[in-house]
């Protein structure tokens, strides 16, 4: 890995909106580029909104489809990032094969370089589970994916950063919804519409158990116990009838937060990735000490899918992501 300097950035989308959304793609490389930015990041389903999928049919879905990378979305980030010398991230819906997927695309000025399929996409029954972990190649560096409840399951994260990814992209839209931990549950809209005149309210539900308070249990442990960079990004405002509480960052292997969003609106923040970091933390030790032969059958059983809990199963409301 060489140093590289990476941005991530919030904005508020709107519903199926693509021109708009990519509009704010556009703004918000421009700003990061001028900040010395190498990569920008961005959130789920960046370029088509992500909540407002869960009420549409199959053919609704279809309709806001691509395919990838002949997509014209996918063509316009090509031609971001050859404006403004970047590499780009974003999300979109793909369709191939007769299967429709949530899906996250890197590519560069010279064209497309990776997309990955999110494998927990239950959004919607009429998404399909992507079936492939992804490593590539970005600036002399090696990068992963995963797309946000991917980054629960603890495995994925473990899994990636075996192949070799010294960075994980992991675009979210996520946070303020009700879970059955203490203080977490939605905000309310009103908060939200009143934050110029009342900005401290808002910032205490964003900041508190139900936003950033909550990422802080489980974000910085995926970066240590993995030794790795984290680039996570997450929209900010009305997500559909939901809010959600931004707090884009990027973390270092020893679970430090380099640079994070902290506005009430759309922001991008950089920061300077190093190499030295991946080889001190203490994840690349834990990794080197590993005893497979201990848990590698335990790890690789099979479980029973009928257990997982109802929001996760199809066409149910993702309330506990």
């Amino acid at each position: 890995m060489k140093e590289i300097k990476i941005a991530t950035a919030q904005f508020q989308t709107r519903n199926g909106d693509k021109e708009f959304n990519l509009s704010r793609i556009k703004s918000l490389t421009a700003e990061a580029a001028g900040m010395g930015a190498q990569v920008v990041s961005f959130h789920e389903l960046s370029i088509t909104s992500y909540s407002f999928l869960r009420d549409l049919t199959h053919s609704e879905i279809v309709d806001l489809s691509e395919e990838v990378p002949s997509g014209e979305s996918t063509s316009e980030l090509i031609r971001i990032a050859g404006e403004y010398g970047v590499a780009l991230l974003a999300g979109l819906v793909e369709r191939e094969g007769g299967k429709i997927y949530n899906t996250y695309v890197c590519v560069t000025g010279e064209g497309f370089v990776a997309k990955y399929r999110k494998l927990h996409p239950f959004i919607s029954r009429h998404l399909s589970p992507g079936d492939q972990y992804v490593v590539f190649d970005l600036l002399d560096c090696r990068c992963g994916i995963l797309i946000c409840y991917d980054n629960n399951v603890i495995e994925n994260v473990r899994a990636t950063t075996l192949l070799g990814a010294e960075i994980i992209f992991m675009p979210h839209v996520t946070g303020c919804t009700p879970s059955h931990m203490p203080g977490r549950g939605w905000v309310d809209r009103t908060c939200w519409e009143n934050r110029e005149s009342d900005p401290e309210s808002l910032r205490k539900e964003f900041e508190g158990p139900k936003g950033r308070g909550w990422l802080m249990r489980w974000l910085p442990a995926r970066a240590y116990d993995n030794g790795i960079y984290a680039i996570f990004s997450n929209p900010i405002g009305p997500d559909d009838d939901q809010l959600k509480n931004g707090n884009s960052m990027i973390l270092d292997p020893y679970g430090e937060i380099l640079a994070e969003c902290r506005s009430m609106g759309d922001e991008v923040v950089v920061a300077s990735c190093t190499p030295e970091k991946l080889n001190l933390a203490g994840g690349y030790r834990y990794k080197s000490a590993r005893r497979p032969d201990l848990y590698k059958d335990i790890l690789g059983a099979s479980h029973d899918p009928s257990l997982q809990v109802e929001w996760m199963k199809p066409g149910k409301k993702d309330l506990n992501k």
